[in-house]
């Protein structure tokens, strides 16, 4: 069995009013960052964390978190957890959480710095954020557009996509925070003001996707079966539903290069690369740029013409597009199976 300072004696960072002690800080964690190609460690994960501190809890205070674990880096087994083991510190914080069929798990909510540095010492490679504050959990209040790139598609037609999805925002009103996923997608949020639930959220994306599909049928769809999308991007609405959550913004993910789900501006669009974007440049661009997201909270915005967008389809007969396999039969929910496979009429 290895040593506990088989990668070096602990390190102590202060964080959030806490001393974290960061456990094999010299575990390599990614082996390909940036310019030469060097490796980088847990210690300097827990480091990145503490330089972009700030933007990071504007986005994840008081959020639940499912986490991501990668004990021996990007290379190594993983594990997703959502139960925080009552060994862990007493100090965390944490709330009750329920999948979809009920079950309920301890999950752990981002309250302060400390608890990122005690997720990244535990080797997550990944924060995935629930959509609601933990202090007000039957209220969501973040819209999740996942622009997510069919095989084919260039970053220059996610790009473009999410163009047309700003100014279809606009038209209703409504102001989206671009960021990268850290990877080949791109994803933009709203936030939502008080009084909506996941189920209207998820509503609302499924209209904004079928208009921007409407508007952009060979650049978007809004199809669920894949054997249907083609080389599109595709408009993930069930990213919304209830219990899902996503990759949080500022969160490094599981590549080898450490790239980082960065936030961005709109006027940034058609020049920013996710692949530079990793825990080596990203605090330069915060000291530089501050953060695109800051203003996010000031900008409550009103869902009611997307869910009455989505209220008329159903009323019209335009079933609700299937939910995600692992969900019960939803009401007015299309049929769950791909069309290659239904049974034709006689």
């Amino acid at each position: 069995m290895a040593r506990s300072d088989e990668f070096g004696d602990p390190v102590e960072l202060e964080a959030g009013g806490r001393v974290v002690a960061i456990t094999n800080p010299g575990k390599v964690m990614f082996p390909s960052v940036g310019p030469g190609k060097e490796e980088r460690t847990k210690l300097d994960l827990a480091r990145y964390y503490l330089e972009v501190g700030e933007p990071l809890m504007r986005t994840l205070s008081d959020r639940a978190v499912l986490l991501e674990r990668y004990p021996n880096g990007v290379r190594g087994t993983s594990f997703f957890q959502k139960r925080i083991p009552d060994s862990a510190p007493g100090w965390l914080t944490t709330t009750t959480v329920q999948t979809i069929n009920g079950t309920a798990s301890r999950a752990l909510v981002i309250s302060d710095l400390a608890h990122v540095l005690w997720a990244a010492n535990q080797g997550v490679l990944g924060l995935h954020v629930w959509q609601f504050r933990a202090t007000h959990p039957e209220e969501a209040d973040e819209l999740r557009i996942d622009l997510d790139p069919s095989p084919g598609v260039t970053f220059e037609m996610t790009r473009e996509a999410a163009g047309f999805t700003r100014d279809l925002l606009a038209e209703l009103g409504m102001v989206g925070f671009p960021k990268t996923t850290g990877s080949k997608g791109i994803h933009v949020y709203v936030r939502v003001e008080p009084g909506w639930d996941s189920f209207a959220i998820r509503g609302a994306v499924v209209a904004l996707g079928r208009e921007l599909a409407r508007r952009h049928p060979d650049l978007i769809t809004d199809r669920w079966w894949k054997e249907e999308r083609g080389e599109r991007v595709f408009v993930d609405f069930n990213q919304n539903a209830p219990h899902k959550n996503m990759f949080g913004a500022w969160g490094a993910r599981p590549r080898v290069g450490a790239q980082v789900s960065t936030p961005f501006g709109w006027d940034e669009l058609d020049s920013i690369d996710p692949e530079v974007l990793t825990i080596d440049t990203v605090p330069a661009r915060v000291a530089e740029r501050g953060d695109p997201w800051e203003l996010m909270d000031d900008a409550e915005c009103s869902i009611a013409p997307l869910v009455e967008r989505f209220a008329a389809d159903l009323a019209d007969g335009v079933p609700d597009p299937p939910w995600p396999p692992q969900y019960p039969k939803m009401p007015n929910e299309a049929p769950r199976v791909q069309p290659s496979r239904a049974r034709r009429p006689d």
